[in-house]
């Protein structure tokens, strides 16, 4: 059992599971000399023998320097870390300020893992941030490189949702292909007593906008030496990472965070211990977390959590293992040993990797409407109820963890957008055609999947990619109300004031019944349900309803906004409302916003241009681009389109930062220019004048 385990975790960063992956994602993660950005990976300083195989690049993060990266524009995260707290739990087993989950997932391979999405919605997008204390963005492979740093869509989402995201150090078994020398580079001191290769992690992450590394050194050989060389490698770079951040992170108390795998001990040499000790505790107080190998037991957590606060640590800050890669929801996982439904959770948890919930899908059905089904029930449990998830083999971490929110300050605004979608959609007009996927684009979106409150049968919710109002999704809600039906969507923290205005913009789809909608706002002394109006039966189009929550909510206790919903019922028709008649709905939730002004245009984009071209075959160009940010704007994101003749656009695609790849702009009716326009987009999603540039074929 242990060595299965060790060498899932070994192998799964080596490999990357390339066999569950499928032909698409495969062909599409191959690099290629063209203009492709990738997320950055490196060997610490010596290369393998021999030569590297087609497409993968051999670097040495040594030799790294950020003025001379030309990917470093499109890896760049802009999105800080928000803060967050915990809302008042929906169930009791769900504990504030105990057990906090941490996830290794993996993406894509290492040496092809696109750093700004691409045309694809066949792609892991990770939403449940809310049950999340940490990401490691997990890679690395001998033949590929050791030292992988996240891609910026990733980031941008986890930071939106005040998630930290680490990057991977993996230095592998010699059975996998790690070599001790890659270790001995490593730690290697500098003439001053310092350590080189920490100060250029330190650096990346500055320099990329993450939070982090997770180290995970397996390679044997070691000696007391090496121990504590590594030992104090970490320290240097838990402490000097977070001296490095400066003010960006003084602001908000937080530095540089380091994970340890519980491999190496302070003798050098590899016992994972699967628990904390004596062994492995110096590696612990030099860190600020570490995960602890999968095969501890019950006794051994309690000892480890004991251990933990003799140090002055909490026990929370150690991870327990939970190898979900194979077998997802059917893991076999004695759940009372981490988090006992009775007293006091006993550490937190981590899980590795995940996106089984993608992976595991058979080819052909591996659409992302299937994909956030299966991963509602991965975070949620199978009843898809946070507020009574079931109690089975599977302890899914709404039973088990409290979520939490960024939701505290206005202007708020969702459309309901995951990250990934079969088209694009602008007012409810469809302006992409492509299927794509870029996380810097996704939503702050519910935490909380699915608490609905009715004395009749549960409609069924989730996201759509068949129609939205703005991206790739919007939220649906389908089924026979016999009773109304409130959804829960946000927990949150939100002032209002008399000008504080809702807006939803919603729809029902052909079949429909009619549908009485009503806002349900939660302030201090209970639940507001404000009318939002009437849609009739059968489908009519996209409409938009503005409430004025803030006036309507006047004299109520308190100014705070605690949590937001949509109450549903079905059958009437028109503005009075005959007895109920249960007939089905299918209405879909294409925005929610909160603010207090209307919105204004943010400024254009400055100086946009074309940095790098490539024109292939078949009348299509590769486009590196680059613009710089209005002054004074509040930018959410950018977006990029193609005008077409006769005044129609194209979408092209959108990123948080200030470089976007554009990999196969299509020439039209053989035309000698293509005009393409650049937009600024604030977090209300209004839209600023396009500031345009004109590539020449």
């Amino acid at each position: 059992m242990r060595i299965t385990r060790r060498k899932a975790l070994a192998a799964g960063a080596a490999g990357l599971a390339a066999a569950a992956l499928s032909g698409e994602r495969s062909a599409a993660a191959a690099p290629s000399p063209a203009l492709q950005p990738y997320a950055s990976y490196w060997f610490p300083d010596s290369l393998p023998a021999g030569s590297p195989a087609p497409g993968v690049v051999w670097r040495g993060l040594a030799a790294w320097d950020p003025a001379k990266d030309p990917d470093l524009p499109f890896n760049r995260s802009t999105v800080p870390l928000a803060e967050r707290f915990a809302p008042p739990p929906p169930n009791a087993g769900a504990r504030a300020g105990q057990a906090r989950v941490c996830a290794l997932a993996a993406f894509a391979h290492t040496s092809g893992n696109p750093s700004q999405g691409a045309p694809t919605a066949d792609f892991y997008a990770l939403t449940h941030w809310a049950y999340l204390d940490e990401l490691v963005f997990w890679g690395g492979s001998s033949g590929e490189g050791l030292i992988l740093s996240p891609n910026a869509p990733v980031v941008d989402a986890a930071h939106r949702n005040g998630v930290p995201v680490l990057g991977t150090v993996f230095l592998p078994p010699a059975a996998y292909g790690g070599q001790l020398q890659w270790t001995r580079d490593l730690v290697r001191r500098g003439p001053d007593g310092g350590f080189p290769l920490a100060d250029r992690l330190i650096r990346v992450a500055w320099e990329y906008g993450f939070d982090g590394w997770f180290v995970n050194a397996e390679t044997g050989g070691g000696d007391a030496r090496l121990g504590a060389d590594m030992r104090d490698f970490i320290a240097y770079l838990q402490t000097r990472g977070k001296a490095r951040s400066g003010a960006r992170d003084r602001a908000r108390g937080a530095g540089l965070r380091v994970t340890w795998y519980d491999a190496m001990t302070v003798s050098g040499g590899i016992d994972w211990r699967n628990g904390l000790d004596e062994h492995n505790a110096p590696f612990f107080r030099a860190a600020r977390s570490m995960f602890l190998n999968f095969n501890w037991d019950r006794a051994g957590l309690g000892s480890s959590g004991g251990l933990a606060r003799q140090l002055g640590r909490s026990p929370y800050d150690l991870w327990a293992g939970i190898d979900v890669e194979a077998r997802g929801w059917d893991t076999p996982v004695d759940w009372d040993a981490v988090v006992p439904a009775a007293g006091p959770h006993v550490t937190s948890y981590g899980f590795y990797r995940p996106e089984w919930t993608w992976t595991s899908l058979p080819a052909g059905a591996r659409g992302p409407a299937a994909f956030h089904a299966r991963d509602d029930r991965f975070w949620s449990g199978q009843a898809l109820d946070p507020s009574a998830p079931e109690t089975g083999p599977w302890r899914p971490p709404a039973a088990s963890v409290a979520d939490r929110s960024t939701l505290t300050a206005l202007p708020f605004a969702t459309t309901f957008n995951t990250g990934h979608g079969l088209g694009w959609y602008e007012k409810g007009r469809r302006t992409g055609e492509s299927a794509w996927n870029h996380l810097g684009l996704q939503d702050r979106l519910p935490g909380r999947r699915w608490v609905i409150r009715t004395a009749g049968s549960r409609p069924t919710v989730g996201f759509a990619f068949d129609d939205a109002w703005r991206g790739g999704s919007s939220l649906l809600v389908e089924g026979g109300l016999a009773a109304p039906a409130e959804v829960e969507l946000y927990a949150c923290r939100l002032p209002f004031s008399d000008a504080t205005v809702v807006e939803l913009a919603h729809r029902t789809d052909p079949g429909s019944a009619a549908v009485r909608v009503e806002l349900a706002v939660a302030v201090d002394d209970g639940v507001a349900y404000l009318p939002a109006g009437v849609l009739r039966a059968g489908g009519h189009g996209w409409t938009t309803a503005r409430v004025r929550a803030g006036a309507k909510l006047r004299g109520r206790r308190g100014r705070t906004i605690r949590a937001l919903g949509v109450r549903l019922s079905s059958g009437y028709r028109g503005e009075v409302p005959p007895a109920p008649d249960g007939g089905a709905v299918s209405w879909r939730l294409g925005r929610l916003a909160v603010r207090n002004a209307a919105p204004a245009a943010p400024a254009p984009p400055v100086g946009p241009e074309v940095t790098a071209s490539r024109v292939g075959p078949g009348g299509t160009a590769e486009l590196r681009m680059a613009w710089g940010a209005p002054a004074g704007t509040a930018v959410r994101q950018y977006e990029l389109r193609q005008v077409l003749p006769g005044g129609r656009f194209r979408f092209l695609g959108g990123t948080c930062g200030h470089a976007y790849y554009v990999p196969a702009l299509r020439r039209t009716d053989g035309e000698a220019a293509t005009r393409i326009e650049v937009r600024a987009v604030d977090e209300l999603y209004a839209v600023s004048a396009p500031a345009s540039l004109t590539f020449r074929w």
